[in-house]
């Protein structure tokens, strides 16, 4: 058996918190919501639950949207789903039809539900971050399954490609779990596209996510979820930066959550970094769209990339869009993002400041001043975003 495998044994037996994260194309067809397919997923994770003394299980589930379609489509209404409107609407059509199938599923391994609504706003906001974390303890210490799913229908940056993805990987997180299980339609993580004519393999072990070329190795979106292979990669490679590896399984395959338990090679396992990174860089990272761009040199590049430095206004080239001092922003070398971080500047102030030594900058900006436009404590390298 090789590392990797007895790796995988050793997580799965020894977990004491799983999140499992399942896509609508899982369990959702052209009629909407298969109930038989939800029941089945519901036993597994019972199953797998009772496996570990103590053990806490997850579950982040999509297809809310998909539900909500096929309710309308019920009573004879063809919505067109395409705009972030209709989509929330449709969802909050859906939701209760889909807690419902949830619900009554895991009633029937005697175990209690709970619904958990999430925004983007829980995990920005510390008080409501501690919040949601204190009210998954308390659900977990009463034997429940949390049900978690984006609040599409008030959520003004919802329904984005892969947001459940992005969910789970900081889910994981919140609630220190030991792996994350990404329930999926495909048999695993190919090494290139599927498609006629061409010959793919799935991939039983990926050693490290961050090395992957995803925009060759993933197609599009699925034709129900909002995300994909892509999304899943980018979630279990947040999830490896904490040092947390995920399983990429093919939901809709008998038993396999039970089988992948009970030690079989199926689907994909992503083996977790070697370090992890701190908590507070991963949200500082995770919980902020980046607002802007600073573009740097080469000198810059390799300071950051290869001496742990911070980033000074000396290697900054140009500055794209418009943000505020505190603000998260993307960092570029050559075209090719090097991380994220928190920006000392304003970007007006950076354009004023760019390429200059720091006595320039004094006599520009007066002696008030931070010697780097993005400290290196406050930023993360090879962001999955």
């Amino acid at each position: 058996m090789s590392d990797w495998r007895a790796e995988r044994a050793r997580v799965l037996a020894e977990a004491k918190c799983l999140v499992v994260k399942i896509g609508s194309a899982v369990i959702t067809g052209s009629q909407g919501l298969q109930h038989e397919i939800i029941s089945s997923l519901a036993r597994q994770m019972a199953a797998v639950r009772a496996m570990g003394q103590g053990r806490r299980l997850l579950v982040v589930s999509s297809a809310a949207v998909a539900a909500g379609r096929a309710v309308l489509a019920a009573h004879g209404i063809a919505a067109d789903t395409a705009g972030l409107a209709a989509r929330q609407a449709a969802a909050a059509i859906g939701q209760g039809r889909l807690m419902r199938a949830w619900d009554d599923a895991f009633a029937a391994t005697d175990l209690a539900a709970a619904q958990v609504l999430l925004t983007q706003d829980d995990f920005r906001v510390r008080q409501r971050l501690l919040n949601a974390r204190n009210t998954f303890t308390e659900i977990l210490s009463w034997g429940a399954v949390p049900v978690i799913n984006e609040n599409d229908t008030v959520s003004t940056e919802g329904l984005k490609f892969g947001d459940n993805d992005r969910l789970a990987s900081l889910l994981v997180t919140l609630v220190g779990a030991d792996v994350l299980i990404n329930i999926t339609s495909s048999p695993g993580v190919y090494d290139r596209p599927p498609a006629e004519g061409v010959q793919a393999r799935v991939l039983s072990c990926i050693e490290d996510a961050a090395a992957l070329d995803l925009d060759s190795m993933c197609g599009g979106k699925t034709t129900v979820g909002t995300g994909g292979m892509y999304s899943k990669l980018l979630s279990a490679r947040r999830a490896a930066q904490r040092g947390i590896p995920t399983l990429i399984l093919p939901g809709r395959e008998k038993d396999i959550l039970l089988r992948a338990f009970a030690g079989e090679d199926v689907g994909t396992w992503v083996r977790p970094s070697e370090k992890a990174i701190p908590t507070r860089k991963f949200w500082m990272a995770y919980t902020d769209a980046p607002v802007g761009r600073v573009l740097v040199d080469d000198g810059a590049a390799e300071a950051l990339q290869k001496r742990g430095k911070s980033l000074l206004p000396g290697g900054i080239l140009e500055v794209e869009g418009s943000f505020e001092k505190g603000d998260l922003v993307r960092i570029v070398h050559k075209g090719a993002s090097l991380g994220v971080g928190v920006s000392n500047y304003t970007a007006e102030d950076i354009r004023r400041i760019k390429g200059l030594k720091r006595i320039e900058v004094a006599a520009i900006l007066g002696n008030a001043h931070y010697p780097e436009v993005i400290h290196r404590d406050n930023m993360l390298l090879d962001a999955a975003i």
